[in-house]
């Protein structure tokens, strides 16, 4: 039995939060730059959703007063919405304190809110849905408990006082609206999840487990004498009972009840904290302990999403819907995210629960969420669309959404497979912990299309990472030989294909030795050329995608910035002759296929790699000879492979340029590496290509960066990680340096 409407409908959300850290704010629509992109309303009608929750953030909005507003932004981006037939979710406050004239504190941070959300009504009066202060409980924590964003308190008092200052804002900021439209509804949001722990603790569980309720109790009107945490809320959190008794004689009950769930969301207390990352130590009054996602230490998974709907459902019988859905992760990960949580959504449906709606959120990405906002590291997550190119580029999140929005799961090989928060890799602790009388119903599985990935050139560097990586990634795949498949052969690409049915292949097969190709053209245009565009045609008949892989060597070198994909080329040797028409053919044939264009590898599963040659080198007492009149941009084999596969199942097509960030010379490469690796770098003889005498001329500078996908770690972050892969390989004596907070 199902309630409400007749089938579970799509919604979407964009990451708007204005989070305040001592003086400064964090602007999430500015570092997405939806705040200047009018056009991003007609990129999410297009998923098709049927209603969106969108900012009209008092600070940004008003930040000295609903008298000064400036209502320029949204009176043209709500229009928009109307026109697309998208109902918009209105948001008031977003993870922040109000402007700067008030506060979580401010004890009229409510009378302040409501005034501002009357104004918002009376500009807008045919908007039906607010949220007016997102998860009050989950700001009230990290405001008010854990001192991470403003007013960075770190005890009970303040918790509570930025707790009800918003429910009370909530409460007053509806009646505000519904003196202007009385059929104005709430979507009151906040996190759902839920605290397990080792018998020692299951004191501290069973608080926090009533406490994530808080909020929505509040606002309810549920909290009395006879609520479990009165005691609580009087004597440690310094409450009196006239404030919680406000709550009761003033209910604004949710018109729908926001559930916001993340691989975070659920938590696991374990007194032996020395077996996790310090970190994630902290403790009580009366115990130290660890802290940490369940899906990092419990050796059976919880039940996800569903069997907490359920919960939510039978507390407060109120219509459900889940209003953030996201993940940072590998593509295809967040694809099973998202699925996981609609199936979720489905079952608690047909357990009678009132369920209406899945957001997908974050649907322009999410800025630095890795630090909860408190520093500017530019880390990005991708949502429904990546925006680091300028231009929003849709990912696969997308395309699910079109798929679910339409009818339901596709029957996609990328969903099938087992997320991260499954895999065995996922642990911290040296054991998966197993805690007697605490099991859980087996989450949903996401599909089982287990058609391959074809990865060709089973014995070089490239297609042995592709192999490593996918497994690591759970995406099936075969890692062939010549011999299983001649890319040259279309009988024997047509053999390949009626055997293993796949849905891509990963071409990494092809004559690399530059020079010997001055006097071997033939074979080199068989094997770079012929093939790829041969395995493009029956890749196309057959609708499989492709990856295939070009060369900075296609560019004469007569520029002295990064090339980009739309730049001319003009190869100088027969090497980069067979790479350029290989481009052309093979997107010829395939216009769907991905060519990548890369250059310089070096990585942790390669002993013949320039780095490691050049360490190798200095170490024996040797002189390295390199380049010092060549520039390049390295590129680190396990950040191009990640790449790739990401562009592979956002089924991305055309030229792009996939290298690691920085142009450099060979000679400064080496030096550098000596220096991270605390190796004496005077060994390095730097030299021009004249004086080495090469076959095949090089272009002068050949680095590349893309205007199409976006902009790989930099160079210098990933010469850090590959020192520290090298040292957990156990593979070489190298002083590994310290990453920086970037790559940590």
């Amino acid at each position: 039995m199902t309630f409400g409407r007749e089938k579970l409908e799509l919604w979407g959300g964009v990451e708007c939060t204005i989070c305040r850290v001592g003086d400064s704010y964090n602007r999430q629509l500015e570092r997405s730059a939806h705040a200047i992109r009018l056009d991003d309303i007609d990129r999410f009608a297009a998923t098709g959703m049927t209603t969106i929750r969108y900012p009209v953030l008092w600070e940004q909005i008003a930040p000295d007063g609903p008298e000064s507003a400036d209502w320029s932004w949204p009176d043209e981006r709500l229009q928009r919405l109307r026109e697309v037939g998208v109902e918009p979710i209105v948001g008031l406050v977003h993870h922040g304190s109000g402007p700067m004239y008030t506060s979580l504190v401010d004890p009229e941070f409510g009378p302040k809110l409501a005034e501002y959300a009357g104004a918002v009504a009376r500009r807008y009066p045919w908007v039906e849905y607010y949220t007016p202060v997102n998860e009050p409980l989950t700001t009230a924590r990290f405001s008010g408990l854990y001192g991470v964003w403003y007013p960075h308190g770190r005890d009970e008092h303040t918790f509570k006082n930025a707790l009800f200052n918003e429910c009370r804002g909530t409460v007053l900021a509806m009646r505000a609206i519904r003196e202007v439209n009385p059929n104005a509804k709430l979507v009151q949001t906040d996190d759902l999840g839920k605290i397990y722990s080792t018998p020692l603790l299951a004191y501290q569980a069973e608080l926090s487990n009533e406490v994530r309720w808080l909020g929505w109790d509040l606002i309810c009107g549920k909290v009395d004498e006879a609520h479990s945490l009165w005691d609580w809320l009087i004597a440690v959190c310094g409450a009196t009972p006239e404030e919680i008794l406000w709550f009761r004689d003033n209910p604004c009950p949710p018109d729908i009840l926001g559930v916001n769930y993340y691989v975070t969301s659920e938590r696991f207390l374990d007194e032996n904290q020395d077996n996790y990352p310090e970190h994630y130590h902290g403790g009580n009054r009366r115990h130290r302990y660890a802290d940490i996602e369940t899906a990092r230490v419990l050796a059976q998974p919880t039940g996800g999403i569903g069997p907490l709907l359920l919960e939510a459902w039978e507390r407060y019988g109120l219509p459900i819907a889940i209003t953030e859905a996201h993940i940072d992760a590998k593509r295809e990960d967040q694809l099973r995210w998202l699925a996981e949580i609609w199936l979720g959504a489905e079952q608690a449906r047909a357990q009678g629960a009132d369920v209406r709606a899945v957001a997908v959120w974050g649907l322009l990405g999410l800025y630095d969420w890795n630090c909860l906002l408190t520093e500017c590291r530019d880390y990005y997550e991708a949502g429904a669309f990546d925006v680091r190119s300028g231009v929003p580029r849709p990912t696969a999140i997308a395309a699910l959404m079109k798929a679910l929005a339409s009818g339901g799961l596709p029957n996609d090989p990328a969903l099938s497979g087992a997320g991260w928060w499954r895999r065995p890799a996922r642990f911290f602790a040296r054991e998966p912990v197993s805690v007697p009388g605490l099991t859980f119903p087996p989450r949903p599985r996401t599909g089982d299309n287990r058609a391959p990935i074809l990865i060709t050139g089973a014995t070089g560097t490239l297609g042995r990472a592709f192999a490593r990586i996918c497994k690591e990634r759970d995406l099936a795949f075969r890692l062939l030989s010549r011999a299983e498949m001649d890319i040259a052969d279309a009988d024997s690409v047509e053999r390949a294909f009626d055997r293993y049915r796949p849905w891509a292949v990963i071409n990494t097969a092809g004559y690399v030795r530059v020079d010997e190709a001055e006097s071997d053209a033939e074979r080199c245009f068989r094997e770079n050329t012929h093939g790829p565009a041969t395995l493009a045609a029956v890749c196309a008949r057959h609708g499989v995608g492709l990856v295939t892989f070009s060369t900075d060597l296609v560019f004469n070198g007569e520029q002295d910035s990064p090339y980009v994909e739309t730049d001319s080329i003009q190869p100088l040797n027969v090497y980069g002759q067979s790479k350029a028409r290989a481009e052309a053919l093979v997107l010829d044939r395939h216009p769907s296929a991905l060519v990548v264009r890369t250059s310089s590898f070096f990585g942790p599963w390669d002993e013949h790699n320039f780095v490691s040659v050049a360490l190798r080198t200095l170490r024996a007492g040797s002189p390295f000879v390199a380049s010092q009149d060549q520039t390049v941009s390295p590129t680190y084999v396990p950040d191009l492979v990640h790449q790739c596969l990401d562009l592979l199942v956002d089924r991305e097509a055309g030229i792009r340029h996939l290298t690691n960030d920085g142009a450099i010379t060979w000679a400064e490469l080496a030096t550098r590496a000596a220096q991270l690796a605390q190796v004496d770098p005077g060994g390095i003889q730097a030299c021009s290509d004249d004086h080495r005498r090469l076959p095949a001329r090089r272009p002068r500078y050949s680095a590349m960066r893309s205007e199409q996908t976006f902009g790989m770690p930099s160079l210098e972050d990933a010469l850090t990680r590959y020192f520290a892969q090298i040292a957990a390989n156990g593979e070489a004596p190298l002083q590994v340096p310290q990453p920086n907070a970037r790559a940590a």
